[in-house]
């Protein structure tokens, strides 16, 4: 199978992660694939994904606009390209790459959807009037409708979007680069001026109203009156000292000794094996959280808000706590705490339990073979869909 993926942009986020996992699965999959970014928003998947050998354009489309030239030299591309499959990525490419893909005269288009709901104080109007356009589009543009998960599934058939054309798929994790470690532990500890035996939580997210990072300090405000010594890693894009809003909230509540402001890293098993507590603090929108099942795969516990997908990835090897609740996100983080300190071998299972819990249900390969069985299922409409749920 060709596969043609077309997405927003490659910047260092969930869906681009996604899309760049399917595409480099080493030892998994059979399918040939190339990847065109439509705006020259964020390039980091781009250089990994040429060293793996995957074909990439970017069509440097300014961010939420459309360019004559840009439309053109899509179209020039699936023409030239005949693929068998074209696999978009994200709302704007689900419409504009979805579109001209079938103008193009490609009939086996698929779309993907990674957010749970839509919030209209968290989108911009723009955004909210190509979902509407994609609702409408549902049951004629794409063959199928990927979804990460059963919330996103439903949040969208809600919105209007084709319930017949929905399959799920959730997102798979490379177990043997994603795994505990002692020695990144040491590393990323020894790194930061960190004691082995102190206590470190987390939260890998960019700067963004949607992760609620106000929540999380709120949360560690009421913490740290109590643990004085807790150390709190926070690692994404905007999540540095220059960040000016950032770092008033943190000196406000008085957090400036508890909070290490690391920036985007890109080590992110070793980010995961240093901490002994991974939190999300999402508001909304949450598809399917990939840093939650990535502290699980290295065997890092997890507190967590309950939104998307969260809730099954999870189970009962961690806390879920209700979204904007800073008071039940203090009291989740320090049950985890005192749970750590007080039986360390309850705590070493409960480590292996979550990442067995990743292993089992989220796997790389399970992932990949769920997307070959949908696109063929495309190639092959009469045969029967083998890959939902």
């Amino acid at each position: 199978m060709r596969v043609l993926h077309i997405i927003t942009g490659l910047t260092l986020a969930g869906a681009e992660g996604v899309l760049f996992r399917l595409c480099t699965a080493h030892g998994s999959g059979t399918a040939m694939h190339a990847v065109i970014a439509l705006s020259s928003d964020g390039a980091h998947y781009i250089e990994p994904l040429r060293q793996a050998g995957i074909p990439v354009q970017s069509l440097a489309m300014p961010r939420g606009r459309l360019t004559l030239s840009g439309l053109i030299a899509l179209t020039r591309t699936i023409h030239k390209m005949r693929p068998d499959i074209v696999q978009t990525w994200l709302y704007h490419a689900d419409l504009v790459g979805g579109v001209v893909a079938r103008l193009a005269g490609q009939h086996r288009v698929a779309w993907n959807l990674r957010s749970a709901a839509v919030d209209p104080r968290q989108v911009s109007r723009r955004t909210r009037w190509v979902i509407r356009a994609c609702a409408a589009l549902s049951a004629r543009v794409p063959a199928q409708v990927l979804c990460c998960s059963e919330e996103a599934r439903a949040a969208h058939i809600r919105l209007g979007y084709a319930a017949d054309r929905m399959v799920v798929i959730p997102n798979g994790f490379c177990c043997d680069t994603l795994a505990p470690d002692p020695a990144k532990r040491h590393a990323i500890r020894q790194e930061l001026g960190l004691d082995a035996n102190a206590t470190v939580v987390g939260m890998v997210a960019r700067y963004h109203p949607q992760k609620d990072h106000r929540n999380l300090l709120d949360a560690l405000a009421v913490l740290a009156e109590r643990h004085p010594e807790l150390v709190c890693l926070l690692v994404g894009t905007g999540m540095e000292p220059a960040n000016a809003e950032l770092a008033a909230a943190v000196a406000e509540r008085g957090l400036v000794r508890n909070v290490r402001l690391l920036g985007p890293r890109y080590d992110i098993a070793t980010i995961m094996n240093g901490l002994d507590l991974h939190i999300l603090s999402s508001a909304c929108l949450e598809g399917f959280p990939n840093v939650v099942a990535e502290a699980m795969a290295c065997g890092t516990p997890c507190v967590a808000t309950d939104v998307g997908e969260t809730r099954a990835i999870v189970g009962t090897t961690g806390w879920i706590v209700a979204p904007g609740d800073s008071r039940a996100l203090a009291q989740a983080i320090e049950h985890a705490i005192a749970a750590r300190c007080s039986d360390p071998t309850a705590w070493g299972q409960r480590r292996q339990a979550a990442r067995a819990r990743i292993a089992d249900n989220y796997s790389l390969p399970r992932m990949v073979e769920r997307y070959e069985a949908a696109w063929r299922q495309m190639l092959n409409p009469d045969g029967g869909r083998s890959c939902a749920g």
